[in-house]
């Protein structure tokens, strides 16, 4: 029997939002700091691509190519188009980070729901 590598996946996840939400924080509390250039993480994707758990593309068009960056990295996120550069030389948009902070919230929720319903289903199947 192979072992489950779901928990290892979801608390790799749990950890990617951790960073996220802690870079997204950052963002928010210097969003009126001269010259603060907003950051975000590297995608979730790269990081899988470091885990054991990687997923199998049974055709092209079920899985989009991951990047080849490694691990969680903090790096300058993409300037805002409708905000662009304040005078200041700040690019933190609050509506932006808000939204990621409501997104990392949603993906923390789903990704401890499912861990709870498997396991569940784990103590269910030990029980017979």
């Amino acid at each position: 029997m192979q072992p489950i590598q779901l928990f290892a996946l979801a608390s790799r996840q749990a950890e990617w939002l951790s960073v996220r939400q802690e870079v997204v924080a950052g963002n928010i509390a210097n969003a009126t700091t001269p010259k603060y250039r907003a950051k975000d993480v590297t995608p979730f994707n790269a990081v899988l691509d470091q885990t054991n758990t990687g997923m199998v593309r049974t055709n092209p068009g079920h899985l989009v190519d991951a990047t080849s960056q490694r691990d969680v990295d903090v790096v300058n996120a993409k300037l805002d188009q409708e905000i662009g550069v304040q005078e200041s030389g700040n690019t933190v948009g609050i509506a932006e980070e808000l939204a990621k902070s409501g997104e990392i919230k949603r993906q923390y929720e789903l990704n401890a729901s499912l861990i709870k319903s498997f396991h569940r289903m784990m103590l269910m199947t030990v029980k017979k």
